[in-house]
């Protein structure tokens, strides 16, 4: 079977954490947005049933998986991306935890209204930015990198990675683009959750992905966005 991942074409956006998943699984699939266009996605998710609320969403035959971690999911016990029992359990928990701080890191940037601009709202940000900076960045990778401390291998999991992996590693890459000093300071207080990013970006099953144009870059229209008066050391 090959997998139809809608989402929204030149973002690496929530798609990406999928289309991570699916690269480094080798598994095929179609990236049908960038393929046939915005307006196509939207005539596509409207006629789904049942319609996913937004992208990105996976189409597998006649059925439709939507929300990152639920495709995640699907697609780890699917494909093996993700250890059997109780500990499957433990990856969907650190790939909800990976969805709160996405979120967080989102609002930074629009903390008020995500339909507004974000210069309609720079005081905002401003304020929001620098709480999540202090606290909340903390608090996140406090927290991964504890969970890799007690971890029985290099990976969050054990001894082979899975798609929470991957996923960790899209959020610190997104956090370094949109909070590059932030990132730089605390750096060494977290050695194994970079250890772990450097470690999926070493991956031989991603190398041939990330020499390509299907790994899109980050931009200001994304999750993770860069502006400077929003980062801080």
């Amino acid at each position: 079977m090959t997998y139809q991942l809608w989402y929204w074409p030149g973002i690496p956006g929530r798609g990406e954490f999928v289309r991570l998943a699916l690269e480094a699984g080798g598994i095929a699939y179609a990236d049908k947005a960038r393929e046939d266009g915005a307006e196509a996605l939207i005539k596509d998710m409207a006629e789904r049933r049942p319609e996913p609320f937004a992208p990105p969403y996976l189409v597998a035959g006649k059925t439709v998986i939507a929300q990152v971690a639920n495709i995640l999911l699907f697609l780890g016990k699917a494909h093996g991306l993700a250890p059997k029992g109780p500990r499957r359990l433990f990856v969907h928990e650190v790939q909800l935890t990976v969805a709160d701080m996405i979120a967080e890191a989102h609002d930074t940037h629009h903390p008020v209204a995500a339909m507004d601009y974000y210069e309609d709202q720079k005081p905002e940000a401003l304020r929001k930015a620098a709480a999540f900076r202090a606290a909340r960045i903390p608090k996140y990778c406090g927290w991964f990198e504890r969970m890799l401390e007690r971890s029985r291998g290099d990976w969050i999991a054990g001894k082979r990675w899975s798609y929470a992996d991957l996923s960790l590693f899209q959020l610190v890459e997104g956090l370094r683009y949109a909070f590059p000093q932030r990132m730089a300071a605390v750096a060494g207080d977290y050695p194994r959750l970079f250890a772990l990013r450097d470690a999926v970006a070493a991956l031989p099953e991603l190398q041939a992905y990330f020499a390509s144009d299907r790994r899109l870059p980050f931009n200001e229209q994304g999750i993770f966005r860069h502006y400077p008066e929003l980062d801080g050391a």
